[in-house]
């Protein structure tokens, strides 16, 4: 890895000059020479606050609520726990995010959790997050939702038995490397699909819930008669119950990874934030409610895929239509996924800590093309891996981490950097309050999974090696530099892309 050149001179020893000068930078963030302005281009802003909505609402609204609600049921031990559970990490998801609202305006730049850790701590927490994040947990992240689009899209075809292995990866493969498609050809056409996908998931759940309280109004009010019988005192349990509710909830910081992108992001980012999270919140928990109404607790424990058997329950001849909302959803979590993580990409090329032409932007799109073209290409390796389920489960503990040390980074700066200008400011116990739920998060896996949580740590120290050679090392031979001056310069040329401008908020 090399830090950002800016190479638009087709003159060889003053793309070499600008090489070796941009090394020598402490802070490694590239900007471009006055000889090169006219050639810079920069991502636009054209996320509006709808965007903005269907896109935290469309990442956090995956598979998990049609499929895996039994993990939280399973946890907490009753009905009435269980959905306290929901409503619980709806709450506690709102706490985060309105530190991430807070973050969001006060440092602009996109690149989410990655751009908050390097304001406060600097480069080399920074780099790991972006390593474990960009080359395991994103990729992996996207193959699994892919695989299980693929999975219930085929399913209406095999009903009897499971669809083949084969055509499962190959659909897959075949979703992912359409949204990279379209991601990388235009914002609006990426903003567009969440748009449609998000509201085509919510129409879905509407029905079910809409469904449930038809229920309801006839009298199906077993399950909820001794609704905290067997209910839970473990604490272990319980903390296993809040990861299964909070996992359903992932998501809910990503429109901090497009800031920059974003129209009025001052008055939009926390407004989107603060639309989507209640949102969310309330169909978890009305829907699970639904669930309850059309079987009980021990059907839903033995079902494979929640929705499925409630549709098959309530809605007979109708109940492939299910599958297929189930698909369009994470149709639509694949997008929102591909689009984030294309700009952590970005803006990790930008700070020095990827090749310089992942920090490119297209002269005639203007999207971060080499940057989504990277990451589209990394979900469909992992498509190749068979134990591509297995990473999630030892970076879950990576991702608390992540967000942890982020929100922890803005207590840090309002003690160290008081003045900076912050349009939102937040009673310093939101913070405090997410921070004990975040360390409470953190010490149940060391105690209860501590081979998976010491695979997630060894994951982000492998980053530290790539960072002394990638980064660190300045004075790389010669060779290598002028190794990584020309494919920089094929890579321009093939894809028509050069440096963005971008300017600091701070």
């Amino acid at each position: 890895m090399s830090p950002n050149p800016p190479l638009i001179d087709s003159q060889k020893n003053q793309m070499d000059s600008k090489l070796s000068n941009s090394m020598d930078k402490p802070n490694m963030t590239t900007q471009p020479s006055v000889d090169d302005k006219e050639e810079t281009v920069q991502l636009k802003q054209k996320i509006s606050l709808m965007n903005g909505v269907a896109l935290i609402v469309g990442t956090i609204i995956g598979s998990g609520i049609f499929v895996s609600p039994k993990g939280v049921l399973q946890s907490s031990g009753s009905v009435g726990l269980c959905l306290l559970v929901w409503a619980g990490c709806g709450i506690i998801s709102l706490l985060g995010a309105l530190c991430y609202a807070e973050l969001g305006v006060t440092i602009t730049r996109s690149g989410g959790d990655y751009a908050y850790i390097m304001e406060a701590f600097g480069p080399l927490p920074a780099f790991l997050q972006l390593w474990v994040n960009l080359l395991v947990i994103r990729p992996t992240a996207q193959a699994i939702v892919s695989l299980t689009f693929a999975y219930y899209s085929l399913q209406p075809i095999f009903p009897d038995c499971d669809p083949p292995q084969m055509a499962v990866r190959l659909l897959a493969a075949l979703c992912i490397t359409i949204l990279t498609y379209v991601n990388a050809m235009s914002v609006r056409a990426a903003t567009r699909i969440q748009d449609v996908f998000t509201f085509a998931k919510i129409f879905a759940l509407i029905a079910i819930i809409i469904t449930g309280l038809l229920l309801l109004g006839q009298g199906e009010t077993e399950h909820f008669e001794n609704a905290f019988e067997g209910t839970t005192t473990n604490v272990g349990d319980i903390s296993l119950a809040l990861y299964s509710g909070l996992f359903a909830y992932a998501g809910w910081n990503f429109l901090n990874f497009v800031t920059e992108e974003m129209k009025d992001p001052y008055k939009n980012l926390p407004l989107a934030i603060y639309i989507s999270i209640p949102i969310v919140t309330i169909i978890y928990v009305l829907a699970n409610m639904a669930y309850f109404t059309a079987m009980s607790p021990q059907e839903m424990l033995k079902s494979i895929a929640t929705a499925v058997t409630f549709g098959d329950n309530i809605y007979k001849q109708g109940a492939f239509l299910v599958p297929i909302f189930v698909a369009l959803s994470t149709f639509g979590g694949v997008n929102g996924l591909l689009f984030t993580s294309g700009r952590l990409c970005y803006v990790g090329a930008r700070e020095g800590h990827l090749p310089g032409l992942m920090g490119m932007v297209s002269h005639v799109r203007y999207t971060p093309l080499p940057a989504i073209l990277f990451t589209g290409m990394l979900s469909l390796l992992m498509l190749v891996s068979a134990d591509v389920y297995s990473l999630i489960n030892y970076l879950s503990f990576v991702q608390w981490l992540s967000v942890g040390t982020a929100i922890l980074g803005m207590v840090y700066l309002r003690c160290t950097r008081p003045d900076i200008k912050r349009p939102i400011k937040f009673p310093l116990i939101i913070p405090i309050l997410f921070l004990i739920t975040v360390v409470f998060l953190l010490i149940v896996p060391l105690v209860a999974a501590p081979r998976e949580t010491g695979m997630g740590i060894l994951i982000v120290c492998s980053g530290v090696p790539v960072y002394l050679l990638g980064v660190c090392w300045k004075s790389k031979p010669k060779v290598f530099k002028n190794f990584m001056v020309q494919m920089t310069l094929v890579g321009q040329k093939v894809m028509s892309v050069s440096p963005s401008t971008h300017e600091s908020s701070d």
